[in-house]
């Protein structure tokens, strides 16, 4: 690993996913991390994810508004960027230039990206590389071929393909020198399951410098029947990583990171499928004044108490 990737990936998740005294309040300080929405689009379909739902209207920022909230973020004092939220970053064809401006003109220090890895070739993975992304993380949750088109609606060759996208990004920061972090999550599942998914994971351990697993998340509480009948059980709230979970009251991602949607929404919910979390309307409001926004001070407010009772953060809790 790299001296610029010496903090592991799971050293940033948990200061994220932990609450300082300082974001323990209604009105916080700026968030140190971002995520925010290039497209709405993906090429998979999961059933564990409420995305392929459609609950909303799937499509790609406007660049123009993407570089203004970006500067002003980073003004803010925003550190670390992830160029993605809901949707899949490598069906946007200007994402290595996304990175770019981000990194090197606005000066945020710190770019990741999330991808399903079907479409990051070698060729996609070297630009954002050279656009100075500085990590790149691969949702692998599929134990073969065929849970993949069970679960994605994909074809089964997606599977190797995925493999060998994950070894391609290897190979090009080996030849390239490049600093960016190569990390892995799959979703941890029990039994049967569980085991398979443990031998699907070690033909990527080697092109990884991480690799952890995620508890299956409710979704904001639309994770559909069919996963609940397949016997899997998603948890209450995001509740960060296995290995260092949070408790779903205070849910962090109300107090620590900020979402941005596709369509300049700022949501209180990692898993914003529908809206209902919006806080507010950063086309027309500056982000510092969007994130302490009215809405977002109340519902701050009853999660310090613990009571989310009437709020949008209800169901979610109480899933079970």
């Amino acid at each position: 690993m790299t001296a610029n990737n010496a903090r592991k990936i799971t050293d940033r998740i948990d200061a994220i996913t932990r609450i300082p005294a300082a974001y323990a309040a209604p009105v916080t300080p700026c968030p140190k991390s971002v995520k925010i929405e290039l497209t709405g689009k993906c090429n998979f379909a999961c059933s564990f994810c409420a995305r392929n739902q459609r609950l909303r209207k799937q499509d790609e920022m406007d660049r123009g508004f993407y570089e203004r909230i970006v500067k002003e973020m980073s003004a803010a004092g925003v550190e670390e960027l992830g160029v993605f939220y809901l949707g899949e970053s490598f069906m946007c064809d200007w994402l290595p230039e996304a990175i770019h401006y981000a990194k090197h003109v606005a000066g945020i220090p710190y770019i990741f990206l999330t991808t399903n890895g079907s479409l990051s070739t070698p060729e996609r993975v070297e630009a954002c590389m050279q656009a100075g992304l500085d990590s790149l993380k691969f949702s692998y949750n599929y134990a073969d071929a065929n849970q993949l088109k069970d679960i994605a609606k994909v074809k089964t060759a997606m599977f190797d393909t995925i493999v060998e996208n994950i070894q391609g990004a290897h190979a090009v920061r080996t030849k390239g020198g490049y600093k960016c972090g190569l990390y892995a999550s799959y979703i941890e599942y029990d039994g049967d399951q569980g085991q398979r998914m443990q031998q699907a994971v070690e033909r990527v351990r080697p092109y990884v410098d991480q690799l952890y697993a995620l508890p299956l998340y409710n979704q904001a509480a639309f994770v559909s029947e069919q996963e609940k009948a397949r016997g899997w059980k998603p948890i209450q709230g995001n509740r960060g990583r296995v290995g260092a979970l949070r408790d779903p009251l205070p849910c962090w991602a109300v107090f620590t990171e900020g979402h941005i949607s596709w369509d300049g929404k700022l949501s209180a919910c990692c898993f914003d499928h529908d809206g209902r979390f919006h806080m507010a309307d950063l086309n027309t409001t500056p982000f510092m004044e969007g994130w302490n926004s009215v809405k977002y001070q109340t519902l701050r407010a009853a999660h310090l108490k613990k009571d989310v009772t009437g709020t949008v953060c209800e169901k979610c809790v109480i899933f079970g």
